[in-house]
């Protein structure tokens, strides 16, 4: 019974970041109300008609934050997937370059992580007002600098072992080097960092929302929910509370999540042990 309780609690981080986005990307097909129909006055307080109450025009709380976010979902897990394709591929080469010809591409990567990352966002999905992609964009940009250096120090430290000095000297290329000798050595590594960036990716894109960014009303939100309710929050803070819940349990399921595929115990397959 303790061995089913323990995996059980291992799997729960797992489980809430997979149901909270299914919640989010099975949204729209949820039976629930318009998300844009307006169902009563302002901030009424929870019902069994409307469980959350409405929203400060007096739309239904619930399908707002069921529709709210789909968006969010889509656009980390893509700029999650992007980001870690080209942070994995640059990375790598970097890190297999040496620190002479690498080293003029990372102090450009290291300049690129100096600026702030919301005001990356702000130039990037404010000179497309409205659109979707301009927001991913900006997510995948900012974000991409920190997997970069993560994977091209994890690679570094492969690329003085023998065993990759061996392959670069039979004249192995270097996609095959990376292929085979040093990307089953990282796996744990990039786990990690997507993991990060997934976490990342979530909340800039509430924040993006929250700022007016992207996809515009009524278009619904998570990040966007919580601005347009704040006001109301005394009144009825379901409308607040609940699209902040769901952000917060998405962060920490992915963060416990991540947690448990790096560690010793629990890394993904496929990863094997460095032969020297």
């Amino acid at each position: 019974m303790g061995r089913v309780t323990r995996t059980v609690l291992r799997c729960l981080p797992l489980a809430a970041v997979v149901l909270t986005a299914v919640f989010a990307l099975a949204g729209p097909w949820l039976p629930v109300h318009s998300p844009t129909a307006q169902v009563g006055a302002p901030f009424e307080p929870a019902s069994w008609e409307h469980p959350l109450g409405t929203d400060f025009l007096g739309r239904d709380a619930l399908a707002r934050t069921v529709h709210g976010g789909r968006s969010i979902v889509l656009q980390a897990l893509a700029a999650t997937a992007l980001g870690s394709v080209v942070g994995l591929l640059a990375g790598t080469f970097a890190g297999l370059a040496g620190r002479g010809p690498a080293t003029g591409a990372l102090r450009v990567v290291d300049g690129l992580a100096a600026v702030p990352p919301l005001l990356v966002m702000l130039l990037i999905a404010a000179g497309r007002p409205g659109s979707e992609a301009a927001v991913f964009v900006a997510v995948t940009v900012v974000s991409l600098p920190f997997s970069v250096r993560v994977v091209s120090e994890a690679t570094r430290r492969l690329a003085g072992l023998s065993y990759v000095r061996t392959a670069l000297a039979r004249g192995d290329s270097r996609f095959a080097v990376i292929r085979h000798d040093v990307l089953p050595n990282i796996v744990r590594e990039a786990w990690a960092e997507a993991g990060i960036r997934f976490i990342a990716a979530t909340q800039l894109c509430a924040t993006a929302g929250f700022l007016g960014l992207g996809a515009p009303a009524p278009a619904a939100n998570w990040g966007r929910l919580v601005r347009e309710n704040a006001a109301g929050a005394v009144v009825n803070p379901w409308p607040v509370l609940a699209p902040a819940a769901l952000l917060v349990v998405l962060a920490l399921g992915a963060t416990l999540a991540a947690d448990r595929l790096t560690s010793p115990g629990g890394h993904p397959r496929g990863e094997r042990s460095v032969v020297t």
